[in-house]
């Protein structure tokens, strides 16, 4: 049995820089025909000189794979000038709230102030990504605290595309029907998982990620509208490597690295609930549709055949790390 995607995009990726981007890059870059890259690296990606360089930087890490890199960059206080020089670079803008996730202490203290650049930004047509977390909120209630924003800038903003970032919650599920102008990623880990996995027996490091993996409704409610590739919801692995002594350890790092695997995770997991024919949709189609994207003309074609996932991936363990998928991949071509 085969399955052949068209064109797979992963529309929430971090590739880190240095070192990390060396190792990492091409496990996203063989399956995927582009992704969206989040800009929360050291220092974040906020010019257009800094998001050029990155973007050399990740072709060179890709090396013969054919991959494209959707640039983003880190929200401030942006002027028009500023806009009109990255608006042909980027697919968006990434906001992220002071301290809610990894490198983000630079993120914004107060949406209220952030109204000039939105404004701007539905003005020109660029898309605002956000990770919708109350940072200082108890951990569980995090996402559903930020709902109400999202409501907010929905209302105040129209015309602006706004995303709300790896989904956690059967909230915000709801919010998609509810607002013409909000759009959601959701991450493979969230479909799978809940936060009984992460911590309910031994403390599971790898599996640990921000948002936090939610309830059993919570996941349930993602499943439902993903496996229905839902008009406004694309596939956004938020894969996030860190070496082993990072999340193997005491103030564990918050991410999942699911780049390698997570096509085969997918069609496994899509066929388990008789959704095959809605994976392409899921993981191209929609993404395709709502960014009006043009992407690598990339065929990938998977097989009904056991793979062992590997314990790591040059030090870097991925998700189902040494479990067996049921699907492997089988050819990539470029046409």
């Amino acid at each position: 049995m085969k399955l052949i995607l068209n064109s797979p995009l992963d529309m929430h990726l971090h590739l880190r820089d240095g070192e990390m981007l060396e190792k990492i890059a091409r496990h996203s870059a063989e399956t995927f025909a582009g992704g969206v890259i989040m800009p929360n690296t050291v220092p974040p990606i906020d010019s257009i000189s800094a998001l050029t360089q990155y973007q050399d930087a990740i072709k060179n890490a890709c090396g013969t794979h054919e991959f494209k890199a959707y640039m983003t960059v880190f929200f401030k206080e942006y002027s028009k000038k500023e806009l009109l020089g990255l608006k042909e670079h980027i697919v968006g803008i990434k906001l992220y709230p002071a301290g809610a996730t990894t490198n983000s202490k630079d993120g914004l203290e107060d949406i209220q102030s952030a109204s000039s650049t939105l404004k701007l930004m539905e003005e020109m047509g660029i898309p605002l990504l956000v990770h919708g977390e109350q940072a200082q909120d108890f951990v569980m209630d995090r996402e559903a605290n930020f709902l109400p924003i999202y409501e907010k800038l929905a209302q105040s903003f129209p015309k602006l595309m706004i995303v709300m970032e790896h989904i956690t919650t059967a909230g915000a599920v709801k919010l998609l029907d509810r607002y013409e102008n909000l759009y959601a990623t959701v991450t493979l880990q969230h479909l799978l998982i809940t936060l009984d996995d992460v911590a309910g027996g031994l403390f599971a490091p790898h599996l640990f990620c921000k948002p936090i993996a939610k309830r059993d409704e919570d996941r349930d409610a993602l499943l439902e509208v993903a496996l229905k590739a839902h008009k406004k919801l694309s596939f956004g692995s938020d894969s996030a490597p860190h070496p082993r002594h990072k999340k193997e350890c005491c103030g564990c790092a918050a991410g999942v690295f699911s780049a390698p695997i997570a096509l085969m995770r997918l069609a496994q997991l899509f066929e388990k609930h008789d959704a095959l024919d809605n994976l392409q949709a899921f993981v191209s189609d929609r993404a395709i549709e709502n960014y009006k994207l043009k992407p690598i003309q990339k065929k990938v074609t998977l097989i009904k055949k056991d793979f062992l996932v590997p314990n790591d991936y040059e030090g870097v363990v991925p998700f189902d790390a040494g479990e067996t998928l049921s699907w492997s991949l089988d050819s990539v071509v470029i046409s």
